[in-house]
């Protein structure tokens, strides 16, 4: 099926889901989609931008700057999803204009620094490790508090929200959990006085889930473009 078929499948799943979520879950009334483009080719990306898509994530930084230097001409939104490397953060942060992964304080100040003089601040979501996973990346959620802070405070970032991976062996009722779990860290650093306004959670797999618990982004690759090969990118 084609790209453009693929994504218009997928935007009716979401206003279905909008449709059936549960008022006490709703923190923003529509869901942008990201266009997970790792390991697929900059023709996969301008054929879903003809088709409307504008926001794209990628994991790996060097197929991600090749990306962007072929598909200048486009206005895509780039998103860095992922584990962030500490001699990255100056790339990332002078060739994103989100980042999903931050999850320790080194980072987030690496990042703040690389971004100084640009025009607009680097739009940051946390990484929780919800599911609490040994080999997942992420912050604790007792944690988290101070980690926000510490980031608020900084000027070239902007704090948007949490982004979160859970176990992709659970089921339908342990996700709706471990998102809902999100969702309730959320409301709490909104309640503390931070304007956040992102809820980063939800892949091919699981993201209907996500927006029934109240995600405002959901993070798609192989529902899009197919299954991707292994690589070994960086």
């Amino acid at each position: 099926m084609a790209i453009a078929e693929q994504l218009a499948q997928i935007h009716e799943r979401i206003q279905q889901a909008l449709t059936k979520r549960p008022s006490g879950c709703v923190i923003a009334p529509d869901v942008t989609l990201i266009a997970v483009s790792k390991a697929k080719p900059a023709a996969d990306i301008r054929a879903a931008f003809q088709a409307g898509q504008r926001h794209f994530g990628e994991n790996y930084l060097q197929e991600a700057l090749g990306k962007q230097t072929e598909l200048s001409d486009l206005a895509i939104q780039w998103h860095f999803i992922g584990p962030i490397q500490s001699n990255k953060t100056q790339p990332i942060a002078q060739h994103f204009a989100w980042v999903h992964g931050v999850d320790r304080l080194k980072i987030a100040q690496r990042l703040n620094d690389a971004r100084e003089g640009m025009d607009a601040p680097l739009n940051i979501c946390l990484q929780v490790n919800i599911s609490g996973e040994d080999s997942k990346s992420g912050i604790e959620p007792d944690q988290l508090a101070s980690l926000a802070q510490a980031v608020q405070s900084m000027p070239n970032l902007r704090l948007r929200g949490l982004m979160a991976i859970p176990d992709p062996s659970l089921s339908t009722e342990a996700l709706r959990l471990q998102f809902s779990q999100m969702r309730t860290l959320f409301n709490q650093l909104k309640q503390q006085g931070y304007a956040l306004d992102t809820l980063s959670m939800g892949m091919s797999n699981d993201y209907t889930e996500a927006i029934l618990e109240g995600a405002t982004m959901v993070r798609i690759g192989s529902a899009i473009f197919g299954e991707r090969n292994k690589t070994t990118q960086t």
